[in-house]
Order: structure tokens, then C-alpha cells, then sequence
């Protein structure tokens, strides 16, 4: 006997089939059987089993001699004949993990529960991205006893993802559906309805292929039969839970339904025609009437919108609404606001409140307009366009002017009051590749500026220009631009394929060896970079500055990676890793940065190196930190001779140089004079203007919320631990909260909490954050040492301390024992503390000074003139005369 069967079942896919099949083949749990359930079909599908049969005596091929329709009666087919004890299903089109089996039938057997479900992933085949299904449901491993513990469980209504006691299934008679699509929405109702305990594990287990060929039921969804086989499959899931006594449980089911079925007709709504949506609406209306109001009023505010307009046949108004799900995030065409409440459309009704999403009170730069092309034609080379905008919050102000955003280029428009409300403008551009116009107002009082796409009737039928076809996609307005093949572009894809096989990596470090030893030094020649090109910021725009201040003779070039508005006007740019860099670098007589230059790319004879760095404080650094620890000599090598290569390094403290210095392998020149970019802090100088730039209201306060990394997660916004909804509730009317990720971070702030979050991850100047700031709240941050230098109240929100001083990047100070302010673990105690700060930070004096006499004591304000002193002293400025 088996450990375990795996039933494929598959309909005319014998393309796929052998994939499927190897996928369970190639498990780690080798005790298996494969059954193929072959519902009839009429391609190649009964070759390909025997093939399969034949190279494996694993795999056992059912053929049904009529096909059945579905899904259901092939997977009862492999129930019957499963040989193992425990049972799982596998579409032909997707494929499971290589430790699918065996680490599913581990747990059910650790456990003994009726099943185990596990993560199910989609796979996007195009790019290999793997995309995890509500993934909240799986975050941890669990012993769920009985779906009424965890009723949200019903969003997980696969049968693809779990491992199943074949006995518990025979004894109970729990059988899929043969008459109906959605089959496994029915099984998996009486499955939790019947399952005493159940396990849950967090890792995936099941890969869901998808690809734009793939037509499996589930994805038909422009199909109205698709739509009313979904509807069945709600009301015998509801009718069965009834059945089985657990009439509780519906309102719970009938809310998947709202938050999920629903959602997969309302997302891709707008691109339908108004007698799709028509019908659509008719076929769901009498399964939402039956559902309580108070299901439809927990969904999120858009959905209780549709389902409102639904149930009320407002099908223009409908599509409208559902433009705004996903997409552009479209603006409704008008709104209500009334007693603190704000409504969608010109009706008030609590099913159409949107106040949840703060609409009304985003600040301009953050606000929404709507933009609808009610004519698109050609004129000549170019695109015109009719555009009607809508205002329905409410933002635009007295002062404004209006362009049109063309990839880079703004391109000014007039728009004209309309008679119907808003405003109409016509649009005239020359489109090139794929383009996404949209339309732009500024505030001429502070240049603050908000733009929106324009949104466009997916029908619109292609416009055809003298060298090309501009087609409308998607719902808003983007063009794509089909050009005729020409000689140009011929060329163009010439150059490309000679720059990919000569623009390498390898290639340029390569060229680079070879300048650095023929190419003379420049001692005039300076390069500076701050934060690996991200922006002219930080300690090496203190030393640049000083630097012009004195008038110096030496020509500084700045490395630039991406963004060139983060970059003075008039300063010299290359950008970062491109040949003209790598030139730079062999001839620059004088190196300046705040993290590292190119780790392979050796310093050239003559050219000295000063090294700012970028901050201090608890967290282990260098080879004590997580990625140089472990035992890999590669990157401990690479980052030793990056080290090397430094002349002079500027510490910040006593306690920085018996940190750093050693932990890092450096033995060169220490300057002790402070940090050249607190100088600003010192002196309570400031470039910009936060308030303004950020949109902050008077009379609110600034809590600066600056989190550092965490290893294991870079780049995932995990280090955003902080509840921002229940912040945003209790001290909205108080507070301003300005993030700053890290650089390696990737966080957007939903945009319902924009109207308290702003975020400042890339605002150029950290310095003028700190400087506007009224309190500080962070976690391991360097930020913190910095700030001490200001005085002002910090608060530190460490709920993971133990998993991070232990287990994650490892510290040097125990921060609670240390720190200048208050340590909470719960957003509830961050809230009350906020809202005593006044006294709670008079209460850390003593703290407090210690802490800045710790980090801060060299901090005088004239660091970067005594680097200057230093480093670019008389010697080398009379050489360089």
C-alpha cells in the first residue's frame, strides 16, 4: 500500500499532463501512486497516459467513457480507487512543490486530523512570479478544532491544497458534486461542516499555473454561465450547512462570497459592455437579497457599494464604482459629504458610505480626480483627445494649472468649466510605445501637484495614425503604440543585441582594470556618492558643500543612480555603473562616500578615499552582522579588500571607533571630529521646508516613524510593525506620522491613511525631518543617535526585540536598558504613551543624557570643516594649484 495518492484529473490537456505527473513523480515522498482521471477526453490524452504508465509503475490511468462536464465526478472517480490511506488532487495544468506529499502527510499523521491544507500559489508563467493566496489564512501552523474556530477559513476553498484521510472520507460519504462547476466550493462547505480538527500549515503546497491560455473553468470568467454556476454553488453551500445544523456558519460563507466570488467579475467590470454588466447584475441580485445587511455592511467600503448598486440596478453607476476595486483607483464622478460622513454618487445611504477610505481628506498632492475620454480621434501624426474631469471631493483650489503628463514631458491644457459640472479639456500629444497619459493640476501657490490617469471606454476602436495603430487598453487610458517595422527599428534592435553581449558586468570590470593602471590621476578630480547614488545627501553633502563654501580648486562629480530630482541644481552628475562612471572612478584623484563604491572595482594608485559612513548605534555591523558572519569567504573576502581600500574614515564616537573599527577589519586613519552631517542638526539649520512640502496641516503635530530593516525580510515593508489603522484612528486629529523606511525598504501607505501617513522615504534630507519633527518613534535605527543631538521626546516600538537581538541582525546594547524614552511592545501602549509624552520624556533626563553622551559627545557642528582641514589639507591643495 501507498503513503499516499495523488489524483490528476484532466480534459483534453495531454500537453500538459506529463508536467502535472512529473511534478508528483519527483516528490521526496517516494511511497505514492499517481491516478489519472481522464473525463473523456478526445485528444492525445489516452497516448500520453499510457506512455506515462509505462515509463512508471506508480501511475494507474482511469478513463471515464462519457465526459461528465466538471471537475467532480473524475475526483470521485480517483476517491474510489485510491489505494493509499491518504488522498490529494492535482489539476493537469498546475503542479505541486517537490515537498508537497511528504510534508503534508508528516503533519497529518503528527496531528491526526481529518485533513491538512497548506499555502496554494499563484504561478504566473510568464515571468515565474510566485504569488501567494491569501496568505494571512497560512501564516501559521496550527490545529484548528472546527471551522466555527477560524470561520474566515472559508475563503480557503480549494481542494487542491490539502491532504485528506481517505477513510474519514468514505465513512462520511463526502462526495464532489458531478452536476455542478465550482464543485470543490461544496465539497470543502461539507468538509469543514463535517471535520471535527483540522491542521493548517504555512508553507506552499500547491502551484496554480496561470498563463493567458490557460481557459480552465475558474478563470471563465467573461462567461455568463460561469456566473450563474458560482451562484448555485453559494446556495447549496449555504443549503448544506443548514442541513447539517450549522445554520451559524452561513452568514460566514455568504461573506466569502461577498469578499471573493463577487470580486472575480467586479475587478475586470469596467471593460465590460453595459448589457454584460445587465446580466450580470440580474443573476446575482436574488442570492445578494437573501444575504443579512449586516454581511454586505463588514465588506470593505467600495464592495458595499457595488453590492448596493447591484441590488438597486443602477448598472452605469456599477461599472463606474468598480473602476475604482482595482486598476486606475478611479474616483467616483461625484460624492456627498454630510455630517462628517462621506457618500458615493449624489445619494446618501449607509450602503454607499465611503468614509472608511478618508477620500475627502487626503492632502492635494494625494487627492483624486476623475478623468474620462469621451472622444479619441487623430489628427494628422498626433492623438486627440476629449477629456471631462470630475472633482467630487472637492480639492482643487482657486489657484491651479493644468497639464497633460506624457512619460516625462508636461504637456499645459486648458480645461473649461463644463455645463454638467467639472471640467472639459481636449488633449492634444504624439504617442510613442506603449504610453499612460494623464492629467495634472498644480497648485500655483506651492507648487504642489496631483495627477490622475484618464480613464477610457476599453471599446474604443483602434485609431490608425500614417506610421502606426494606437489601440486603447485596459480601462484607463493606456496606448499602445503598434509601429510599422522600419529601418530605424531595425537598427534600434541592432544596438540592443550588441549592448546586451558588451554592456556586462564582467565587461566593464574588465575596461576598468585596464584604465585604472594607463590612465593618469587627476588630484582636482573628486567623485562623491551618498547612499550608492540614491541622492546628494547626508555626510558627504556636508563635506561638499564646505568644500564650495571655501571656494576649493577641485571639480566634484556626484554619482547618480536613479532619481536626478534628489540632486542640487548645477552640480555634475554621472550616472552610477555606467562607462562614463567607470572612467570617473580610474581618473578621480579623491574618493567620497557614505556606503561603498563598487566592492570588486580595486582603488587606483594615488587616489585617496575617505570613507563618512553612514550611522551608528546598537545594531551588530560588519563581520558580526548576519550576511558576513556566516561562513562564505567569498563575500567576507570581497568585503575585507573593500575595506582596504579605505584612507580615512570619519567616526562619530568613542563608542563608534571601539565598535566599528575592529568589527570591520579597518586599520587606516580615524577622524574623531563628530559627523559632517549632523553639523545641521548641531546648528538647527534647515534646507526645506517639511511642512510645506509634505502637506502638513497647523496646528498638528509631527511624529517622525523612521524603522529600520530586517534582515530576512529586505525589501518586504515588514519593518512597518506598527498597527498604522489604529494610530491613524486614536491620533488623526492630533498628529501627523511622516515615514521613513530604510533605503532597501518597499512600503506604500494604503492610500485610506494618507490623510494621516505621509510618506518620506525618499525626501531627500533626513536632517530637515528630524529638525520638523516633534517626537521621534523608531525601533534598532541608527536615527536614533542622530536625533539625541535635538533633544526632542523618542519613543521605541520593539515588539520583536527578542527575535531581533537573538536571532535576527544581533546587537551590541541592550536598548531597553539604555534607551532615552519609553520601549512598547503593542500599538495600544505606543498610543497612550503619545498621549503622555510631555512627562513621560521629562522623566528620561537623566537617560537621555547619557544616551547623547554615549553617541553625541564629539558632535560640535564643525565636522565637515575639520575633515575638510584634514583630508583636503594644504598639501594636497598646493599640489592640486
Amino acid at each position: 500500500m501507498p503513503d499516499c495518492t495523488v489524483v490528476v484529473i484532466t480534459y483534453n490537456d495531454a500537453a500538459r499532463l506529463p508536467r502535472a505527473v512529473r511534478s508528483v513523480l519527483g516528490q521526496s515522498l517516494r511511497d505514492l501512486e499517481v491516478i489519472i482521471a481522464d473525463d473523456a477526453s478526445t485528444d492525445g490524452t489516452p497516448e500520453v497516459a499510457a506512455r506515462l504508465t509505462a515509463l512508471d509503475p506508480r501511475v494507474r490511468y482511469l478513463r471515464r467513457g462519457v465526459n461528465s462536464g466538471g471537475c467532480g465526478a473524475p475526483r470521485n472517480d480517483g476517491i474510489d480507487a485510491a489505494a493509499a490511506p491518504y488522498v490529494m488532487f492535482l489539476d493537469s495544468d498546475d503542479e505541486l512543490p517537490r515537498h508537497a506529499c511528504k510534508s503534508l502527510l508528516t503533519e497529518i499523521e503528527r496531528t491526526g486530523a481529518d485533513f491538512v491544507s497548506g499555502q496554494i500559489s499563484r504561478l504566473f508563467e510568464a515571468s515565474g512570479r510566485l504569488q501567494p493566496y491569501y496568505p494571512s489564512l497560512f501564516a501559521r501552523r496550527r490545529v484548528v478544532e472546527g471551522i466555527r474556530e477560524e470561520p474566515e477559513l472559508f475563503l480557503d476553498s480549494f481542494s487542491t491544497n490539502k491532504l485528506y484521510d481517505v477513510s474519514r472520507l468514505r465513512e462520511r460519504m463526502l462526495r464532489f458534486p458531478e452536476d455542478i462547476h465550482f464543485e470543490d466550493h461544496v465539497f470543502a462547505t461539507e468538509l469543514y461542516a463535517v471535520s471535527r480538527r483540522f491542521a493548517v500549515v504555512p508553507w506552499v503546497v500547491y502551484h496554480w499555473h496561470r498563463s493567458p491560455a490557460n481557459s480552465s473553468i475558474s478563470l471563465s470568467v467573461d462567461d455568463m454561465e460561469n456566473v450563474r454556476q458560482r451562484v448555485i454553488a453559494a446556495r447549496l453551500s449555504d443549503d448544506l450547512l443548514r442541513t447539517y445544523e450549522a445554520e451559524d456558519l452561513v452568514p460566514h460563507r455568504q461573506r466569502r462570497f461577498v469578499r471573493q466570488d463577487l470580486r472575480v467579475y467586479l475587478n475586470p467590470l469596467p471593460a465590460r459592455d453595459l448589457v454584460w454588466v445587465k446580466e450580470f447584475a440580474s443573476i446575482v441580485r436574488p442570492y445578494l437579497e437573501e444575504i443579512p445587511a449586516e454581511v454586505v455592511s463588514e465588506a470593505e467600503p467600495l464592495e458595499r457599494v457595488c453590492c448596493r448598486l447591484i441590488l438597486d440596478d443602477r448598472i452605469e453607476d456599477l461599472r463606474v464604482a468598480a473602476g475604482s476595486l482595482t486598476g486606475p483607483r478611479a474616483a467616483p464622478r461625484a460624492a456627498v459629504q454630510l455630517n462628517g460622513r462621506t457618500y458615493w454618487g449624489t445619494s446618501v445611504s449607509p450602503g454607499l458610505d465611503i468614509t472608511a477610505l478618508r477620500l475627502a481628506e487626503l492632502p492635494f498632492s494625494a487627492s483624486r480626480l476623475r478623468h474620462e475620454a469621451s472622444e479619441i480621434t487623430c489628427e494628422g501624426e498626433r492623438v486627440r483627445m476629449t477629456v471631462r474631469t470630475y472633482d467630487p471631493f472637492g480639492a482643487l483650489p482657486v489657484d491651479w494649472t493644468a497639464f497633460l503628463q506624457l512619460g516625462r514631458e508636461r504637456i499645459p491644457i486648458e480645461p473649461e468649466p463644463s455645463g454638467e459640472g467639472g471640467y472639459l479639456s481636449e488633449v492634444v500629444f504624439t504617442p510613442s510605445g506603449r504610453c499612460d497619459p494623464r492629467i495634472g493640476f498644480t497648485r500655483i501657490s506651492d507648487g504642489h501637484t496631483t495627477t490622475d490617469r484618464i480613464i477610457a471606454d476599453p471599446h474604443t476602436p483602434p485609431i490608425e495614425l500614417p506610421r502606426c495603430r494606437v489601440l486603447v487598453e485596459g480601462y484607463a487610458a493606456y496606448l499602445c503604440v503598434r509601429p510599422d517595422p522600419t529601418a530605424r527599428s531595425v537598427w534600434r534592435r541592432v544596438k540592443q543585441v550588441v549592448l546586451r553581449r558588451f554592456n556586462t558586468p564582467r565587461a566593464k570590470l574588465r575596461a576598468y582594470k585596464v584604465l585604472i593602471k594607463v590612465l593618469p590621476r587627476r588630484r582636482d578630480l573628486a567623485l562623491f556618492e551618498s547612499d550608492v547614488g540614491k541622492s546628494c545627501s547626508g555626510s558627504p553633502r556636508a563635506v561638499y558643500e564646505e568644500l564650495r563654501r571655501r571656494n576649493l580648486p577641485i571639480e566634484v562629480v556626484w554619482s547618480v543612480a536613479g532619481n536626478r530630482r534628489n540632486f542640487p541644481p548645477g552640480v555634475r552628475l554621472v550616472r552610477r555603473g555606467s562607462w562614463r562612471y567607470l572612467w570617473t572612478m580610474a581618473r578621480a584623484g579623491i574618493w567620497v562616500d557614505s556606503h561603498g563604491f563598487p566592492l570588486d572595482y580595486p582603488k587606483p594608485r594615488g587616489t585617496r578615499y575617505l570613507q563618512t559612513w553612514h550611522g551608528q548605534g546598537i545594531k551588530s555591523i560588519g563581520f558580526d552582522a548576519p550576511d558576513l558572519r556566516a561562513d562564505f569567504d567569498k563575500p567576507r573576502a570581497q568585503w575585507r579588500a573593500a575595506v582596504a581600500r579605505w584612507d580615512a574614515l570619519v567616526s562619530p564616537s568613542a563608542e563608534f571607533s571601539r565598535i566599528f573599527v575592529p568589527s570591520n577589519g579597518y586599520t587606516g586613519r580615524v577622524y574623531r571630529y563628530g559627523t559632517p552631517r549632523c553639523d545641521a542638526l548641531v546648528k538647527g539649520v534647515a534646507v526645506g521646508d517639511v511642512r510645506g512640502r509634505l502637506e502638513i496641516p497647523r496646528g498638528r503635530q509631527i511624529l517622525l516613524y523612521a524603522p529600520t530593516y530586517r534582515d530576512w525580510a529586505k525589501g518586504s515593508g515588514k519593518s512597518v510593525r506598527v498597527d498604522l489603522e489604529l494610530l491613524a484612528e486614536e491620533l488623526a486629529d492630533d498628529w501627523v506620522l511622516v515615514l521613513r523606511t530604510h533605503p532597501v525598504e518597499h512600503y506604500s501607505p494604503p492610500e485610506h491613511l494618507k490623510h494621516f501617513v505621509r510618506s518620506a522615504g525618499s525626501y531627500p534630507e533626513i536632517n530637515d525631518l528630524m529638525l520638523a519633527s516633534d517626537a521621534l518613534l523608531t525601533d534598532y535605527s541608527s536615527v536614533m543617535c542622530d536625533y539625541a543631538i535635538t533633544g526632542k521626546p523618542m519613543v521605541f516600538f520593539i515588539d520583536d526585540w527578542d527575535d531581533y537581538r537573538l536571532s535576527e541582525r544581533g546587537v551590541y546594547h541592550d536598548l531597553p536598558a539604555i534607551a532615552p524614552g519609553p520601549c512598547v511592545t503593542t500599538t495600544e501602549e505606543l498610543v497612550s504613551v503619545l498621549r503622555r509624552l510631555p512627562g513621560l520624556h521629562a522623566s528620561y533626563a537623566e537617560r537621555y543624557t547619557a544616551f547623547r553622551h554615549l553617541w553625541c559627545a564629539d558632535e560640535r557642528g564643525d565636522a565637515a570643516a575639520r575633515i575638510v582641514d584634514d583630508f583636503f589639507g594644504s598639501g594636497l591643495l598646493e599640489k592640486v594649484r
